[in-house]
């Protein structure tokens, strides 16, 4: 994962920091309060209070540690900002004709924004590979487990991404 770079829409940038932020200044004081508390009641060995705020403790320093992490690595990319193309990049809303006969609209995104429910799909999922250097009116084929389908492109655009 470290030779890939971590491209993230300003969006998902601040979801992460906002997670962080949540993580270390209100999350974990609240649980190493907890412990506290647990640990002055005495025996810890069957203390369900302390026990848990151990592991939850444990959870959150490491959800901490990959956040900032990913953070450090963060290559933020704004499709606001881009110059104006019909060209499939990083940080594009693509309209699409699958091969079945519906149109889909996806968002490429980072791999820290993924969210099939309001189709933000990873830059490097399958779906975005073939898309990635087409061009609005290109069709592309998608290697599926049913096997191949076409999709056509219909629009590319550049806005921003919540």
């Amino acid at each position: 994962m470290s030779d890939t770079p971590n491209y993230i829409t300003p969006a998902g940038w601040r979801s992460l920091k906002d997670e962080l932020y949540r993580l270390v200044n209100k999350e974990r004081p609240e649980i190493v309060q907890i412990v506290n508390w647990a640990a002055s009641n005495g025996d810890r060995s069957e203390n369900g209070d302390y026990l848990y705020g151990k592991r939850r403790m444990r959870e959150i320093d490491r959800r901490i540690r990959f956040l900032t992490k990913r953070l450090e690595a963060a290559q933020v990319v704004d499709p606001e900002t881009r110059e104006a193309t019909d060209q499939i990049f990083f940080g594009a809303t693509v309209t699409l004709l699958r091969g079945n006969g519906s149109e889909q609209t996806v968002k490429i995104v980072g791999i820290d924004e993924i969210d099939t429910a309001q189709n933000k799909i990873s830059w490097i999922s399958p779906l975005a590979r073939c898309l990635i250097k087409a061009r609005e009116g290109d069709e592309v084929s998608l290697n599926t487990p049913e096997g191949r389908e076409d999709i056509e492109i219909l629009e590319v655009a550049y806005v921003k991404i919540d």
